[in-house]
């Protein structure tokens, strides 16, 4: 395979692991607050809803801050972006605990990044040149006329007087 296509299915497997893990979240939200309002109703003595409310408030900051960067990594991936290696290395460190996908994704993505294609993949866009114009290529210029216009001495004006 081509790093090219290594690099869209490592943006799609973070794509797919950041989508998943949203849905277990909001699955695991919905799941324990159904749990909480069911306790609230049937007895009298439970805990106050403020705490439950902030329990809930810091799971969910918690799970949503572990899927956004692999979120964001597959969308820096498939644009090709510069951020891109370094979201995706964010993303599969964050993603390293989370057994089996999250750790599949971390051995793809180092895998990937670290090897020498993807390396030169990741680096090519920084070396390149930008695109001008090549007057050396083109019939039209004279580089003798222009050497000889170089080669002329021409001395500095002398400054001003200013007595």
């Amino acid at each position: 395979m081509t790093p090219e296509q290594h690099n869209k299915y490592l943006a799609w497997s973070h794509i797919a692991y950041g989508g998943l893990f949203l849905l277990f979240t909001a699955f695991f939200l919905l799941f324990f607050g159904g749990i909480f309002i069911a306790s609230l109703m049937s007895d009298p003595n439970a805990p106050p809803a403020i705490i439950f409310f902030f329990v809930f408030l810091f799971m969910a900051v918690m799970y949503a801050a572990m899927s956004l960067p692999s979120i964001i990594a597959g969308y820096a991936l498939l644009k090709q972006k510069k951020s891109a290696r370094t979201w995706a290395i964010i993303s599969a460190v964050v993603a390293a605990m989370q057994f089996p996908m999250g750790t599949a994704v971390t051995v793809y993505t180092f895998w990937f990044l670290f090897s020498e294609p993807g390396k030169q993949f990741f680096e090519q866009n920084q070396y390149a040149l930008p695109p001008g114009r090549q007057t050396w290529a083109n019939d039209t210029y004279n580089y003798d006329a222009s050497r000889q216009r170089e080669n002329q001495y021409h001395p500095p004006q002398p400054p001003p007087d200013w007595r």
